[in-house]
């Protein structure tokens, strides 16, 4: 029973995204079902500070987590959220076409599900909202499969694509995780960007690597730029399907839709590079320690982001399976994801507390080098 409950505390994403799809096929008031478990998870996640452990060893010591069980839920996901677009896309299909608005839930759907046919303006808003945060949500899916080879690498640009990211794959285990904390790094955070700036600088830079490591990889086989051999072409190419399915739905009110999913379920994503690694800093050519990362083991944000916070051994061990992964004492916040990203939204807020916290760094963890590094930049954005 122990172990049940321990692999089946990482599936709570997984069914919250579900419970959102449903919400959207409902209609009414449950599109914004996922506005709302969003506000949850940020009081749950406060109030929740107690540190967690991962799956953990049995007395044979062997691993508590159930790879077959833990590695379908990845998989699993990538149909689920080919579902969640397609239950948005209905909804889109039935607002611009004017589909009469039910007097309430006397619809059945599946045979089990009320449903409200039709929808309102603003309820096809709640409904794109809540998509777009539980899309986001669900790319740490797409980020652990991105450390595989294979049939799974492909599956993860699948699921990156559906977000229009399919670089992220390569830029991510390319680039992220040989350049961190150092500024060649576009997903690491110097000291004063806000969350706002990070957004757009991280993802325009870590799509030009990839589209940089392509012209230089091409130029050695001697193929052309435009070929089907272009990883970075052929990344966006997997989005088309995606664009496709919303302009049929609704034309540029379906595509509009579908930038906001895009818009919300990517800055979702650089949220958490931007707190995983804030303002951290590593000499160029230094090799990458643990105190090159905030990790982040709160109960609440472990099992809903299946341990992704413990980015520094991720960082040391990146094809170890997520349930595997130590604390191995680096740096930490004490405070998980959902918190700092509330905070993150407040920039004047989120800058008055990590700049206690990385003169605690540059104290107790920064080498020489790095410590000088720190107070040039300290002095530059004002945390001196």
């Amino acid at each position: 029973m122990m172990k049940l409950m321990i692999n089946a505390r990482y599936w709570f994403a997984p069914f919250l995204i579900i419970v959102t799809m449903f919400g959207v096929l409902m209609g009414g008031m449950f599109v914004w079902v996922g506005l709302l478990l969003l506000g949850v998870g940020i009081v749950i996640d406060t109030a929740m500070k107690w540190q967690s452990s991962g799956a953990g060893f049995d007395r044979n010591g062997e691993t508590m987590g159930v790879p077959w069980l833990q590695n379908s839920v990845m998989y699993v996901m990538l149909g689920v959220f080919v579902l969640l677009q397609l239950a948005l896309a209905w909804r889109i299909y039935q607002y611009v076409n004017g589909v009469p608005l039910s007097a309430g839930f006397d619809h059945v759907m599946f045979g089990f599900l009320p449903y409200m046919n039709g929808i309102s303006g603003l309820d096809l808003v709640g409904a794109t909202i809540s998509s777009g945060i539980f899309a986001g949500i669900g790319i740490i899916y797409g980020h652990e499969l991105s450390h595989t080879k294979g049939f799974a690498f492909v599956i993860s640009r699948s699921m990156m694509a559906l977000s229009g990211k399919a670089h992220f794959s390569y830029a991510h285990v390319y680039n992220h995780h040989l350049e961190l904390a150092h500024e060649d790094d576009p997903a690491t955070s110097p000291r004063g960007r806000t969350i706002y700036r990070h957004y757009p600088l991280a993802g325009i830079g870590q799509s030009r690597f990839l589209y940089r490591m392509e012209k230089q990889r091409l130029e050695r086989l001697g193929k052309s730029w435009f070929t089907w051999e272009n990883r970075w072409l052929r990344g966006y190419a997997m989005s088309l399907p995606t664009l496709f399915l919303f302009w049929f739905a609704g034309g540029w009110i379906g595509i509009a839709c579908l930038s906001v999913v895009w818009l919300i379920s990517n800055f979702e994503l650089e949220a958490l590079n931007y707190m995983e690694h804030y303002g951290l800093i590593r000499e160029k050519g230094q090799p990458i320690d643990y105190r090159h990362s905030w990790d982040n083991a709160t109960a609440f944000t472990s099992w809903f982001f299946i341990e992704i916070g413990r980015q520094a051994d991720h960082h040391d061990r990146g094809e170890t399976h997520f349930w595997e992964l130590d604390d191995v004492g680096a740096p930490n916040t004490g405070w998980g994801y959902f918190t700092l990203f509330a905070i993150a939204l407040i920039p004047p807020l989120y800058h008055m507390y990590m700049k206690k916290e990385l003169a605690k760094w540059d104290r107790e963890r920064a080498s020489e080098g790095e410590r000088a590094i720190a107070d040039r930049l300290n002095r530059q954005v004002g945390y001196a």
